[in-house]
């Protein structure tokens, strides 16, 4: 039988212990397109944790994942420090924000307009380099004086807190942690992940520190109640075996210099995985 990736075997745990103990709202926000209440069940608290040096991934097999949406939405956000749908669609091909069109082809001041507008990331990088062994380095997408604007859906993936680890082996690593106030998982918890754990990659390069840990907190994790047979399909499929890494272009250093050419998600047999695991339509509370 095969055992899959580490984010194989978080997602089945999570999935069962969402069926058997999670707890089914009465009032929910979103709706699906017909208009229809989208209701969850959700859980509360707790975390996936992956050593990189061991080749531990969040990525699965589940289900095939869309990695290079998912890397050109997360430089939108860091790098292009962007909140313009037209550029998330045009340079990366996502359209999946759409939906949270505020009406003017963004979605608000949030995101990446909330890292253009403190300075999240090169505040970020000058504060590793200038204090690797500080306890605050800290990117937070909620700032409440930016949601007084007029804003789309508020950020989900919301925190990360960096440290500079100095190992025994007298290597330097940076080790990371993303808090998440809410995850739809079914759709969005794999590929959530993978996002920053490339984003860990990045910033380790720029200050030539190796990677090393990546953990993910989550407040409320949910599946919609349209889900959950997927839900339970993706429990009983079997994994594919493989060890899925980040490649880089060796040639690049800068984080701002990073195209989406130059990050391969290796090591992960798409072909094989969609062919035993086919992909998923899942409907979209908004």
């Amino acid at each position: 039988m095969a055992k899959g990736t580490k984010g194989d075997i978080y997602t089945k745990e999570i999935l069962q212990r969402i069926l058997d103990e999670g707890c089914l709202d009465n009032d929910p926000r979103p709706h699906y397109i017909d208009g229809t209440p989208a209701h969850t069940l959700s859980y509360n608290h707790g975390m996936c944790t992956y050593d990189l040096t061991k080749g531990e991934s969040p990525l699965i097999t589940l289900r095939p994942i869309a990695t290079k949406s998912a890397i050109g939405e997360l430089l939108w956000i860091y790098q292009d420090e962007s909140n313009d749908l037209n550029v998330l669609r045009d340079k990366y091909g996502v359209t999946w924000w759409d939906e949270w069109d505020i009406g003017n082809r963004t979605i608000g001041s949030v995101y990446g307009e909330t890292v253009r507008r403190h300075e999240l990331v090169k505040r970020l990088i000058e504060g590793l380099k200038n204090n690797p062994d500080g306890r605050r380095h800290i990117i937070s997408l909620w700032q409440e004086d930016d949601f007084k604007d007029k804003h789309g859906l508020k950020p989900c993936a919301f925190m990360t807190q960096w440290n500079i680890r100095h190992g025994k082996d007298g290597v330097d690593y940076l080790d990371m942690c993303l808090t998440q106030r809410s995850s739809d998982f079914c759709t969005a918890g794999c590929i959530n992940q993978v996002q920053y754990l490339v984003f860990l990659h990045l910033i380790a390069r720029h200050l030539n520190l190796v990677p090393g840990r990546f953990t993910w907190f989550y407040n409320n994790i949910q599946i919609y109640d349209r889900h959950i047979e997927q839900a339970k399909e993706l429990i009983a499929r079997e994994p594919v075996d493989c060890q899925p890494y980040i490649w880089l272009n060796p040639d690049k250093t800068n984080f701002y210099d990073f195209a989406p050419e130059d990050i391969e998600v290796r090591g992960y047999p798409r072909e094989e995985i969609k062919e035993k695991n086919p992909q998923m339509k899942f409907e979209i509370g908004v």
